[in-house]
């Protein structure tokens, strides 16, 4: 005799914040199926790379969803992290499509009694027949990255971090916001975890400092390259030096450190310094600020400043190293641009040690002149 059917719960969890996702699909399953056991809960880890490999995780859902549960009782079914819905070559593949439309199918005709579905797919490409269809068919909860807007740079990703840093009550400096925000970006799910991690460290009492981050808070790539810029930019050669050794450790290239890091803070600072100087700047007490002396230099004179993805001027990167070019003359920073050159020259055509020629360029750019 066949089971009955009804219009069982069927969740969807979804979104580009691939942390938040694992987060809501974990506590959804938590409410849904409380302690439950092996025939309570059948989780299938669509977490997979092949076509093959999908299209076997989507068929061991489906036959999971049409069996009955164990004495009659309540079965949640978990497709867990499925990676072949994001636009991926998985994702595209037509014999996944239909695999997932099959699935589809299966949910619009109803679901045995008891039989409960989760389906959670980390960056999901929402343009999909298949991500349409769920949404319509599930409750959706969607978990995504914030939006900041056309043009978001480096700036309006410090300021978001620093508001959900204000929500927790919490007392950050402006260098252990821009510290965090290199490392964590947009990833408000990594951001939360931090956060604890960081109340259950210093408390509320404390004032979190960038130090604080840095020895907290795992580095990237990314971040380690941001650390060794804002040493540079603050002349402070001990975290200088320290973050140099870090990224060596990390496998980074010398050559890689020079042009991704050193370079483009000298710049920076050396084209901030140089309209500071010309127009009888001062520095600015936020970096935000330095916009508004930006918007009275005429344009003829801001062509080659640094700019973001969209064309506009970055002017909070600016505004970072205006703030900091009073730790430097002007000459000073002309001596360390063609100082890089050598340095690279040096790194290309010699077979000296990388590590010393970058310690040897840093001590001679950031070493305080006696």
């Amino acid at each position: 005799m066949p089971a009955k059917t009804s219009q069982a719960p069927v969740y969807f969890v979804s979104g580009s914040d691939d942390a938040a996702v694992k987060k809501a699909a974990s506590e959804l399953a938590a409410k849904i199926a409380p302690g439950a056991d092996a025939f309570g809960l059948e989780v299938i880890d669509g977490g997979v790379e092949t076509v093959d490999a999908s299209i076997s995780r989507v068929s061991e859902a489906m036959q999971a969803l049409v069996t009955l549960p164990f004495l009659g009782g309540t079965k949640l079914v978990w497709l867990k992290s499925a990676s072949f819905l994001a636009d991926t070559v998985c994702g595209r593949s037509e014999s996944v499509l239909e695999s997932l439309e099959a699935l589809c199918d299966l949910i619009e005709k109803g679901l045995p009694e008891g039989v409960t579905f989760l389906m959670s797919a980390p960056g999901a490409d929402k343009r999909r027949s298949a991500f349409k269809r769920l949404s319509k068919l599930a409750k959706t909860t969607i978990c995504d990255k914030p939006t900041l807007g056309f043009g978001a740079g480096e700036g309006e990703i410090v300021d978001w971090t620093a508001r959900e840093l204000n929500k927790h009550g919490l007392k950050f400096t402006v260098e252990a916001v821009e510290a965090l925000a290199a490392r964590i970006g947009l990833d408000s799910g990594r951001l939360q975890n931090e956060m604890l991690k960081i109340e259950t460290a210093f408390g509320s009492a404390h004032e979190i400092s960038g130090e604080d981050i840095r020895g907290l808070v795992p580095a990237t790539r990314e971040s380690g390259v941001f650390d060794l810029g804002n040493a540079i930019s603050a002349r402070d050669l001990p975290l200088a030096l320290e973050t140099l050794d870090q990224l060596f450790h990390q496998g980074e290239k010398a050559v890689g450190i020079l042009l991704a890091s050193i370079v483009p803070t000298l710049r920076t600072l050396l084209a901030a310094k140089h309209l500071m100087v010309r127009h009888n700047l001062r520095a600015p007490a936020r970096p935000q600020d330095f916009a508004s002396s930006l918007s009275k230099i005429p344009s003829a004179e801001t062509e080659f400043l640094p700019r973001k993805k969209d064309g506009t001027l970055n002017s909070y990167g600016l505004g970072v190293a205006a703030k900091n070019s009073v730790h430097y003359t002007l000459g000073e920073l002309q001596a360390g641009i063609h100082a890089c050159a050598e340095a690279n020259m040096r790194l290309v055509t010699s077979g000296g040690a990388e590590d010393v020629i970058l310690t040897r360029l840093i001590v001679g750019l950031v070493g305080r002149r006696t």
